[in-house]
């Protein structure tokens, strides 16, 4: 564990009237810089006490706090992750506070669904965090990446549409992807490409396990993934470059810079990922060749560029800290078709373009007595084309198909508006927040019904945190929307924490609703590899969740063991999913009934620099078609995970590993003829390993390491393997083992020069 210097300098005289405080965070290759959001609390005599947070200066000022200012002054100061420390000052003095961090809260600062920035032991919700540190170990790119290793969410690949997953056994399609509270969109066969989710400019991810339908309403049934982006900071100027090498033919570059000019901030950043396809017949180390007129030009994992670019501006006005973004995104992933018999000279290749642009403003202020305010707008924009392209192999022209079936645009847009109030006082026995949300999707295309289709949600929602002894929270919540398309439910839920010395105690009721989206109703998608047709006869789905879990922490000296044990009950009515039409064509239906249910428990050890995780989790599946079979009505998957890191500080030396066991997965289907029928998953194991070097104060950092050190392909499927016309009786999982390489550089400024003066200072009295 490092230590945090908390430099207190109190300029105070008997009878003075005011006083300043500035508090500086001095890190472990760091010069003194000043930390933001500091707590103290000041009493004096029999006055009540005075709580102040420090501002983006490290500073507080503050006069005539008290009747009768008076000495001794008790004063507690604490920071989120840290040890708090108490003092007393007897007389006018200058001190020096040093804080020790809590290794096992390190970055665990939780914003999703909170009142507000709060730390994760203090949250209501359990809360999964995925720091930075994590996110640099794991050499991540996109979210993809970096969920691979999460316990209780499972992975699928679409080589055309992507990466999908599940999350307590319930697929992506209710899983509420977010970047800074605003929703992603923009889903193809039910889910986000998590590959198109790039992790350049994320500070941590938080997800939360179950239905947070309250608080963010639609397709936050299953769960809820919040990706935080990098803020403000405390430098002046910061300038990064990243770079990124895989030998199965990955290379990837981006770029930093922020800028402090005033009380204005600014934040630039972009790059491009570029992978040149893969092959199972692929050399270890791919060499760059041009094959254009022969067989290898088909690739089971397909050529694909992103390119990206975000502005960022946050500043003061008006009493309202604010920060716009403007993000865009843009993907072309290369199709290339085997040549065409009997001379092999021509070949029919599809394009696929995605183009997302994000825009978000949002604005807090403070208010007195603890009151927050905090609003969002948001626009987002996302456009799929695809375009088939037939070429001549011996000269090389390119023309588009003569079938207007081959060429497709369609086009996504939400327009949203999201606002809470807040009251948060840690004194205070009863908090409480109010909100609205208004969000209105629509959707543009020749494959969309009348080629538009508009959906709004509008919605007012509210919960209340009562808490009768300290040690216990209460947390009811409703939520009542208006959708344009459907009746929408009253959507309640429940939650309560328990706290008793070193235990922590959590339960919660949570109902969900998922409305079906355009896509649902009115999108078809067909290609060579899909036919899926929308269904505009969908009705909405609803669910019922019941989740446990209890969290012991223990502290031995230089030693922290975490044990957690937990379960849920997912009850979901009304379930949209695939079904066949007959054939290889696929429809969106309700499914009658489908439950999830699981247990999990894991342990952290930590002692030193080494740490180490262990969990398990077993998850049950009930599907009512299989009421038709003779067999057992849940069928059961089990997971395990392994993390362990370990760090030597003397050499700025990080080794880490991840490992992963995902168990079979069973599932049912109607065939062709209309016969219900069982498919199955195969299990598979996954490892990486990474060693990560620090130089110049970590200025520079560079990465070594192997992914999928188990060389996992393909996985064993067994029955009708998706929605492809094809059925290999294997569902592409990976492209084997690689190694790779990432290099970082950040350069910084300070832009806060005033340690120099505050010892000076110090050194006068």
């Amino acid at each position: 564990m490092y230590k945090v210097l908390l430099l207190v300098l109190l300029i105070t005289s008997i009878g003075s009237k005011s006083q300043t405080l500035s508090v500086l965070n001095k890190g472990s290759h760091q010069s003194d810089l000043s930390m933001i959001g500091a707590t103290v609390s000041i009493v004096s005599g029999a006055d009540k006490p005075v709580y102040l947070s420090t501002n983006n200066l490290g500073e507080i000022e503050f006069k005539n706090r008290f009747k009768n200012q008076q000495y001794p002054l008790f004063i507690t100061i604490s920071h989120i992750g840290f040890i708090t420390q108490n003092d007393t000052l007897s007389v006018p003095q200058s001190k020096i506070y040093v804080l020790e961090e809590k290794a096992y809260l390190r970055d665990e600062v939780v914003v999703t669904a909170q009142y507000a920035p709060t730390s994760i032991e203090k949250s209501v919700y359990k809360v999964k965090v995925i720091n930075k540190q994590k996110i640099e170990q794991m050499a991540a790119v996109n979210l993809r990446d970096v969920l691979s290793n999460e316990l209780n969410i499972r992975l699928s690949q679409d080589n055309i549409l992507g990466s999908g997953m599940s999350m307590q056994g319930i697929g992506g399609q209710n899983v509420k992807i977010m970047v800074d509270g605003v929703p992603v969109i923009g889903r193809l066969g039910g889910n986000i490409d998590l590959s198109q989710i790039n992790l350049n400019d994320i500070e941590r991810i938080e997800i939360i396990e179950g239905p947070l339908s309250v608080e963010y309403g639609t397709n936050a049934l299953a769960g809820t993934i919040n990706l935080i982006t990098k803020k403000n900071g405390k430098e002046k100027f910061k300038v990064g470059v990243n770079t990124y090498y895989e030998t199965v033919g990955q290379y990837n570059i981006d770029g930093a810079l922020k800028l402090r000019i005033g009380k204005n901030i600014f934040r630039f950043n972009g790059g491009r990922n570029f992978f040149d396809g893969w092959n199972p017949s692929d050399p270890f180390i791919k060499m760059k060749t041009i094959k254009t007129a022969d067989s290898t030009r088909f690739n089971s994992w397909k050529p694909k560029e992103q390119k990206f670019f975000k502005a960022a501006h946050s500043g003061k006005a008006l009493k309202f800290n604010y920060r716009f973004s403007s993000d865009y995104f843009r993907e072309k992933i290369t199709n290339k078709g085997q040549p065409r018999a009997p001379y092999n000279e021509t070949a029919f290749d599809d394009f696929y373009h995605t183009d997302r642009w994000s825009n978000n403003l949002n604005l807090k202020r403070n208010l007195k007595k603890g009151g927050r305010l905090n609003m969002i707008f948001a626009y987002n924009y996302f456009r799929r084309q695809k375009n088939t392209h037939y070429i001549d192999l011996t000269t090389l022209q390119s023309n588009i198909s003569g079938n207007a079936s081959d060429q497709d645009t369609t086009i996504f847009d939400l327009f949203m508006a999201r606002g809470t109030y807040s009251n948060s006082n840690d004194s205070s026995k009863l908090n409480y927040l109010l909100g609205y949300d208004f969000n209105v999707e629509t959707g543009y295309g020749k494959r969309i019904k009348e080629k538009t289709q508009v959906i709004g949600d509008y919605a007012l929602f509210s919960s209340l945190e009562y808490q009768p002894i300290k040690k216990l929270i209460i947390r009811p919540g409703l939520r009542y929307s208006y959708n344009t398309s459907y009746s929408s439910p009253l959507t309640p839920s429940f939650n309560l924490r328990y706290n008793i010395r070193n235990y922590i105690f959590r339960t919660s009721y949570s109902s969900g609703f998922r409305a079906p989206s355009i896509k649902d109703l009115y999108f078809d998608f067909v290609d060579s590899n899909h036919d899926i047709q929308g269904n505009p006869n969908l009705i909405a789905e609803t669910s019922h969740n019941f989740s446990g879990s209890v969290v012991k922490t223990i502290l031995k000296k230089n030693k922290i063991i975490k044990i957690t044990a937990s379960g849920f009950y997912n009850n979901i009515n009304n379930l949209i999913t695939l079904a066949t039409n007959g054939g290889n064509s696929f429809s969106y239906f309700n499914l009658d009934k489908y439950k999830t249910l699981g247990t999990q428990a894991q342990l952290e050890f930590a002692v030193n620099r080494f740490k180490c995780t262990f969990s398990v989790v077993y998850i049950g599946r009930y599907n009512s078609l299989s009421e038709s079979l003779s067999v057992n009505p849940f069928s059961y998957s089990p997971e395990f995970r392994s993390n362990l890191t370990y760090e030597i500080k003397k050499y700025n030396l990080n080794f880490a590993g991840f490992y992963k066991y995902s168990g079979e997965v069973i599932g049912y289907y109607i065939d062709d003829n209309e016969s219900i029928k069982q498919n199955l998953l195969g299990d598979f194991n996954t490892l990486d390993l990474t060693v990560t070097k620090g130089f110049i104060k970590n200025k520079i950092k560079f990465t070594l390491g192997g992914k999928n050190l188990f060389n996992v392909r393909n996985i064993v499927s067994r029955g009708e393997s998706g929605v492809h016309s094809e059925n290999t009786g294997s569902v592409s999982m990976s492209w084997g083992f690689s190694v790779f390489t990432s290099l970082k550089i950040n350069l910084n400024g300070s832009g806060i020069k005033k340690t120099n003066k505050l010892k000076n200072d110090e050194s006068k009295n």
